[in-house]
């Protein structure tokens, strides 16, 4: 019914930068809250940003100054501008949409595939 796909990931060389897109498809009104969280091998899921759809944010100590989290309401996509990328920020990155409105209902905690940021030189 809803679908969430990322892009953008890939290889990258310590102080480069990446930007990662995600979009929710399917007969979707509205979806109150997107985040990008990131798992490392060994390590559990960890939230990496957030924004509502009013536009506020929310970003895990780690990456603030770095990373930039935005979003367009009217594609139901989210974007994660990664600035600065250090080795640590390794990781498979996954979008998540909560409260996704629908015909008849909500949707809550949805998840993409993840896409893989690797930094190394």
């Amino acid at each position: 019914q809803v679908q969430l796909v990322e892009s953008g990931g890939g290889l990258v060389q310590p102080g480069g930068s990446l930007r990662l897109s995600c979009v929710a498809s399917g007969s979707i009104f509205s979806i109150n809250i997107m985040g990008w969280y990131r798992q490392a091998p060994g390590k559990q899921r960890e939230l990496v940003a957030g924004i509502n759809s009013a536009g506020s944010t929310t970003y895990a100590d780690s990456v603030k100054g770095r990373f930039t989290i935005s979003r367009d309401n009217a594609k139901n996509t989210v974007y994660l501008q990664m600035n600065s990328l250090k080795p640590g920020d390794t990781a498979v990155y996954y979008c998540n949409a909560d409260r996704i409105h629908v015909p008849s209902k909500f949707l809550y905690d949805y998840w993409g595939p993840g896409t893989q940021v690797t930094v190394s030189s």
